[in-house]
């Protein structure tokens, strides 16, 4: 028998698979998961680079739901392998087969988080929305993979006046995954070079900004 996700209803394993649906269209297509004392912290990646010369910011999309609390666990798998087990509606079936994307690697502080002010969410969908246009623009005919990854790291990678500086991408992570569902304010939270928008309905967490370029020489001493 595959290994499974045993949550407490049918609505939580739905869940899942709702954020998974919407994940499969964004980034790479695979999700993180993560559980340990009932708890399942399922992580998508909308935005991340792709190699030292990717210009792309690390934008994670998070959402924390209860799980079985003998679960342990900690891998990435593609999306949409993922499953309602035929004999339960409240257990998800793993693939057998995970994957090791580079962006699974770069874990957000779990603490040290700092209050640092709140997005309307209407704002966050305007910018989301201003963002998908404004990449359509500026895509040609026929693009190549190379291309478009060019045009979305320079769209979603630039900082964001109306989202208080951090890049434009956060808000297209929070529309995509299906973040944004009426009027709230999402709270932002800052940790050494991470920023945490909180909506109800999920996390977007994102590192920046991004360094070019050469630093500063230093002397090492005598």
């Amino acid at each position: 028998m595959s290994a499974r996700l045993l949550f407490p209803d049918p609505q939580a394993a739905a869940d899942l698979l709702t954020f998974s649906s919407r994940a499969v269209r964004l980034g790479d297509g695979s999700v993180r998961l993560r559980a340990d004392g009932g708890v399942l912290v399922t992580t998508a990646a909308p935005l991340a680079p792709r190699g030292l010369l990717d210009a792309t910011p690390t934008v994670l999309g998070l959402r924390v739901s209860a799980v079985d609390p003998e679960l342990q666990c900690d891998l990435v798998v593609e999306a949409s392998a993922l499953s309602i087990a035929p004999d339960d509606a409240s257990a998800i079936v793993l693939p057998d087969i995970a994957s090791a994307p580079a962006w699974a690697g770069v874990s957000p502080p779990r603490g040290g988080w700092a209050e640092s002010g709140a997005i309307d969410s209407a704002v966050l969908a305007a910018r989301a929305q201003y963002g998908i246009a404004a990449v359509a623009d500026a895509l040609p005919a026929d693009p190549g993979e190379d291309v478009v990854r060019t045009v979305r790291a320079q769209i979603w990678g630039q900082p964001d006046e109306a989202l208080g500086g951090i890049p434009l991408g956060t808000a297209f992570a929070a529309y995509a995954l299906g973040f944004i569902a009426g009027a709230e304010e999402a709270a932002v939270r800052t940790s050494g070079v991470w920023t945490r928008v909180t909506l109800k309905r999920g996390h977007v967490l994102v590192r920046g900004p991004v360094r070019s370029g050469l630093t500063a020489v230093r002397s090492t001493g005598r």
